[in-house]
């Protein structure tokens, strides 16, 4: 644990008083009810104020859904005090509330409650969401959103002698996993209870605006379940509704609702709330809270956002986001025709990620053509799939690349149905992955999942003038086009006399490598976020004396004979990428040289481990920045 975890956590949670309630009992003694109030506010503060320092080092945070859901938290805690018989974990699906989590472990002493200062710093062991065996106190994984409840149902076929409760809230709920998971529960009777956050806010917005028909209570009691809806923020409701559940013998949930981060000034009720709290509005908080502005201001006014310093070779000063330039692009294709014609050939549909993955531009420009859906990706991907059924239609789908693994069976069914569908997949590979292992996007190649008779274009631009490019060429291609773009923003590719090298005079072809920059003694070959790292090091390897050249493989799954013919004659040939060393494109291309009969040296470097949070410490930590990939040049050309 790093030292900064001794810091001093200026809200003593000390004060927390711990509670037995009997949940036989429908109401609290006045006692117990001034207790309850009492920790859910201490517990409160803390995590306005932990996670505020997200927002002052620039990695965000999450503060509204665990905030909101501490009176659950505090219900569950003093049900665990009062009797073995409850499996002492509370589980949540809602895996960005990893505050919670973390505010736990340091409740029962596993770190120091000063080391919450570091939430989600690089190398603090808390990452956006809670990983088992990374963080002292933390009891189990969370993963994406909404992927507990089928394993919190096998926790309870393994402890049938216990009560097992989850978490969840109505953004987790969408997840189509757990209709499959309220199903198995009701079929087979499990002692399971459910606590749900229903505030009506997702990052995109109000599901009761984007998901009419959406209904927390009647989707759960359709399924067969025990539901009591209540207030969440009325003590005696909420209570009330436990102890309802748990007088009922099975499955069973609370519905509670609230607006998000009640009585937060600013973002109570409001998409903001469903990240971070700014800065400016945690100390108004506290403000208003009555504490002295030294606080939260001595911690909050002294965290600076991290940087990098480091000065890269052969590119612009001027860095830009590739998701962002996804959307944009397809605005200019979209520009080109009348909104009637758009609309009835093209069909965009969100999975409430707008605007993380480029789309929100769409929907501004060009509402003609957008769909606002859900936290439902295999429900939407198969959506925008049989709106391109047909010739002449086309959909577009987007979301994370780490969410490429939940549609990847859907895609194969598109697939088979000659569907025309242009994906894009954003926050691809690792870099600034503040989320960490979970939203890794590092499994880009599981959408080339077809035989070898039919072609999957896996495409992943190096900037965004290529972005444009690609867009440019391939939106109206038939079948399946998949477009990555990282989170963070890159520079743009600079030729030698600093002109953009995918400028306004290049031409995107599929299947073509581009050559950076030739070279006698070797090739180093790249893409995407890689790309420019891997071309500030071959400039400086250049220097020292090394003649080594430069790829751009910015289609990651066909192979240009032309170029593999020319580098794999060299002495070696490394490939450097972020994406997972088992499935990315370095697995691949030393089968593609031993094909062709190239036995250059060959040397892969490419994703390995889990994160260590932060975000642009992500690179490093996996041994990809430019001083590891000059370190292997040096290793494979003598």
């Amino acid at each position: 644990m790093p030292t900064a975890g001794t810091d001093v956590f200026p809200i003593d949670l000390n004060k927390y008083k711990k509670l037995k309630l009997d949940p036989s009992k429908p109401t609290l003694t006045g006692e117990e009810k001034a207790t309850l109030k009492e920790n859910i506010q201490l517990l409160r503060d803390a995590i306005v104020l932990f996670t505020a320092t997200g927002a002052a080092r620039g990695v965000s945070g999450h503060t509204g859904g665990a905030f909101d859901t501490v009176p659950e938290v505090c219900i569950l805690l003093s049900l665990f005090d009062f009797s073995e018989k409850f499996y002492p974990v509370v589980f949540d699906e809602a895996g960005h509330r990893v505050a919670t989590q973390y505010l736990l472990s340091a409740l029962e002493g596993a770190i120091p409650p000063g080391h919450l200062l570091q939430y989600r710093a690089a190398n603090s062991r808390l990452p956006g969401h809670p990983e088992l065996g990374l963080t002292p106190g933390v009891k189990f994984s969370s993963g994406r959103l909404g992927h507990m409840w089928s394993m919190v149902n096998g926790v309870a076929m393994a402890n049938k002698e216990k009560t097992v409760f989850m978490l969840g809230s109505d953004g987790s709920q969408q997840e189509g996993n757990d209709a499959e998971a309220a199903r198995l529960a009701v079929a087979q009777n499990l002692n399971v209870k459910l606590l749900l956050d229903d505030n009506d806010v997702t990052i995109a917005g109000h599901p009761s605006q984007y998901l009419k028909g959406y209904d927390l209570t009647k989707t759960l009691e359709g399924h067969g379940l025990k539901v009591v809806t209540v207030n969440g923020e009325d003590i005696d409701q909420l209570w009330g509704g436990v102890h309802e559940i748990l007088s009922y013998n099975g499955p069973a949930a609370v519905v509670c609702k609230r607006k998000m981060a009640p009585g937060v000034t600013g973002i109570e009720g409001s998409p903001h709330g469903h990240d971070v709290i700014p800065v400016k509005a945690a100390l108004k908080y506290f403000e208003e809270r009555g504490y002295p502005p030294n606080v939260a201001g001595d911690i909050l006014n002294n965290i600076k956002p991290g940087g990098e310093p480091y000065l890269y070779q052969g590119v612009s000063k001027t860095y830009m986001a590739n998701r962002v330039e996804f959307g944009e692009a397809v605005c200019r294709v979209l520009d080109k025709y009348s909104k009637e014609e758009n609309a009835k050939r093209v069909m965009v549909i969100d999975s409430d990620l707008e605007g993380s993955t480029g789309l929100k531009v769409i929907h501004t420009k060009h509402p003609e053509v957008f769909v606002p859906s859900g936290i439902m990706e295999r429900g939407n991907f198969s959506a925008a799939a049989g709106f391109g059924f047909e010739e002449g239609k086309f959909g577009v789908f987007s979301t994370f690349s780490a969410f490429l693994e939940m549609v990847v069976s859907e895609i194969t069914m598109a697939r088979l149905n000659n569907c025309n569908v242009l994906c894009h997949f954003s926050h691809s590979g690792v870099d600034e992955m503040a989320d960490n292992t979970c939203h890794f996007g590092i499994n880009s190649f599981f959408a080339d999942n077809s035989l070898s008779d039919l072609q999957s274009w896996l495409y992943f631009p190096a900037d965004a003038a290529q972005m444009n490019a690609v867009i440019n060429r391939v939106f109206f291609e038939r079948g399946l086009r998949f477009v990555f773009s990282t989170r963070a923003k890159v520079p743009y590719i600079l030729k030698p006399n600093g002109e953009n090298f995918f400028g306004a005079d290049y031409v995107f072809t599929p299947g073509k490598d581009d050559i950076i920059q030739t070279g006698s003694a070797g090739y180093v070959v790249s893409y995407g976020e890689m790309l420019y790292r891997s071309w500030d090091a071959v400039q400086r390897c250049r220097q020292a004396g090394i003649d080594v050249g430069l790829i751009n493989k910015a289609t990651l799954n066909l192979v240009d004979e032309e170029t593999i013919k020319l580098i794999g004659s060299t002495k070696f040939v490394l490939v450097v990428e972020s994406l997972n060393q088992k499935t990315g494109l370095g697995s691949k291309f030393g089968t593609w040289l031993l094909e062709r009969q190239l036995t250059p040296k060959y040397g892969y470097m490419g994703t390995i481990k889990e994160g260590c949070g932060g975000l642009q410490e992500q690179i490093p930590h996996q041994g990809l920045d430019p001083q590891s990939i000059m370190v292997k040049i040096n290793q494979l050309s003598h």
